[in-house]
């Protein structure tokens, strides 16, 4: 019986319930009366309290993503669009992905690091490994990353990785600094999730895989990771043990789109009905080849129209939540579903363990990789890239670091007021990363784009103190914020 507001894991993510979702889409894909309806819903309305958006249910949304009709489906890209310029505006927050060990137990059929794959050097960085990685990161430009390490009690406790986590942030070069580490790491007890709030994580990130559990049950053949129901109820964990910000997501062709599109809504939806707030970010990994991985033994695969889609219809459904696309994806890829709703990449990505320090931007290391980067591009390249096409590269941590998260952020963001800090905060971390790393050709062009978004900061006050705090990044001074 579907019950959002249920702490059981059948009961959130109910089968039946997806199913006559599916059924309810299918026959509604061309009801353009009902469409044009749900589209009038998702749109953002002003109110007296700033711009706000309804949002969508997840069989609302499976209607939208069924729909085919031309026209329509040009409707909904537009609305993502507008819903992102209205919460996110041109800002695309940066981040990067840091290994700390391949070591795992489990033995997901779609994942190098399972068990039983005997071809693949297995790797557990020290912690003086750690510093030497931290600092490359560092010397990029990075302030944000996300750890990852398979899971492995042995090799990667929770004490490994609370150690990895206080080295990460007592690493101080030259003006470089990690300001907010995201986690992602397997399910785990309410106990352990409280030491990595403790910690002072910023997001404690988790891909289901697969919400369909009989797909899941084969995937994950065997493991800790098995366990269906305790792997889907760690969100529920992860708030418990005092962690404001959780991030979903599914990996995209392991089992039909459509089931987990509607699955992963109703994920949101049951962490908004018993937490009274939805998750922070979704991710939207597509299945890559990998070591000993062929993505084409997998029969659920999606092109990118049906990707770029996706990513579209998410957007209008939960319009509040942050959006991410990882170096999984091609340049093209990314280009086009930067407008319909994404607002965190990664940049310069090495998905190895010890795949940064002592690399060239033009090298990476291939004999640890979890997937293939498509992406291979420096985070210089990548910065000016976004930055040619009108978007301001972001390595905000503000909000984490003054206690905007959770529910704090998600009432900021629903009225739109955090525009009035995120815009003011994305100049001055663009301009700490063009003073310390930029190349000249990426400095220019940042530094004409910082002169022309300055003057839209729409309060004066905010306007003059921004401008008076990128002259004092100028002369050497760091991490202002509002």
């Amino acid at each position: 019986m579907y019950n959002p507001k249920s702490l059981k894991a059948e009961e959130f993510i109910d089968d039946a319930e997806v199913l006559a979702s599916l059924e309810y889409a299918e026959q509604n894909k061309h009801n353009r009366e009902l469409i044009e309806q749900i589209l009038e819903k998702a749109a953002p309305k002003k109110t007296g309290r700033g711009t706000e958006c309804a949002g969508l249910t997840h069989r609302e949304a499976s209607v939208l993503l069924a729909c085919d009709i031309p026209d329509l489906v040009e409707k909904m890209y537009q609305l993502a669009n507008d819903i992102k310029q209205a919460f996110y505006g041109n800002r695309i927050v940066m981040f990067a992905p840091l290994y700390l060990s391949n070591y795992c137990v489990n033995q997901c059929v779609y994942c190098p690091y399972h068990y039983q794959n005997k071809s693949i050097p297995r790797k557990k960085l020290t912690q003086e490994e750690v510093k030497q990685e931290v600092i490359a990161l560092q010397d990029m430009g990075h302030k944000r990353l996300a750890i990852e390490a398979g899971e492995d009690p042995v090799n990667n406790p929770i004490e490994y990785i609370l150690e990895c986590i206080k080295t990460i942030y007592s690493i101080q070069h030259k003006n470089g600094a990690i300001r907010r580490v995201n986690v992602n790491i397997a399910a785990t007890t309410v106990e352990n999730y409280k030491k990595l709030h403790d910690a002072g994580i910023g997001t404690y990130i988790l891909f289901q895989e697969t919400y369909h559990k009989e797909s899941y049950e084969k995937l994950h053949p065997a493991g800790p990771k098995h366990n269906y129901a305790y792997h889907t109820e760690a969100m529920d964990r992860a708030m418990e043990g005092g962690i404001d910000d959780v991030g979903l997501g599914v990996l995209f062709g392991l089992e039909l789109y459509k089931y987990e599109f509607a699955a992963l809504l109703m994920h949101a939806e049951h962490l908004e009905a018993v937490h009274g707030v939805g998750p922070h970010t979704i991710s939207v990994p597509r299945l890559k080849r990998a070591d000993d991985i062929d993505p084409d033994a997998f029969d659920n695969g999606i092109d990118d129209d049906t990707f770029a889609k996706i990513v579209a219809c998410i957007r209008i459904a939960v319009p509040y939540t942050g959006m991410i696309i990882s170096t999984r994806e091609s340049e093209q890829c990314r280009n086009k579903v930067l407008d319909l709703g994404v607002s965190q990449i990664s940049g310069g990505s090495r998905t190895s363990v010890g795949g940064y320090a002592g690399y060239k931007a033009d090298e990476r290391p291939h004999d640890t990789e979890q997937f293939d980067v498509s992406d291979q591009r420096s985070l210089d390249e990548v910065v000016k890239w976004l930055m040619d096409l009108g978007y301001i590269p972001s390595f905000c941590t503000a909000c984490y670091r003054e206690g905007r998260t959770g529910d704090r952020f998600m009432s900021l963001c629903k009225t739109g007021q955090i525009l009035n800090c995120c815009h003011p905060n994305a100049l001055m971390t663009l301009k700490e990363f063009l003073e310390d790393y930029a190349s000249p050709a990426t400095k220019e062009t940042g530094e004409k784009l910082i002169r022309e978004e300055l003057e839209k900061i729409p309060n004066e006050k905010a306007r003059k103190l921004a401008k008076e705090y990128i002259e004092n990044i100028h002369l050497g001074k760091r991490d202002f914020r509002f």
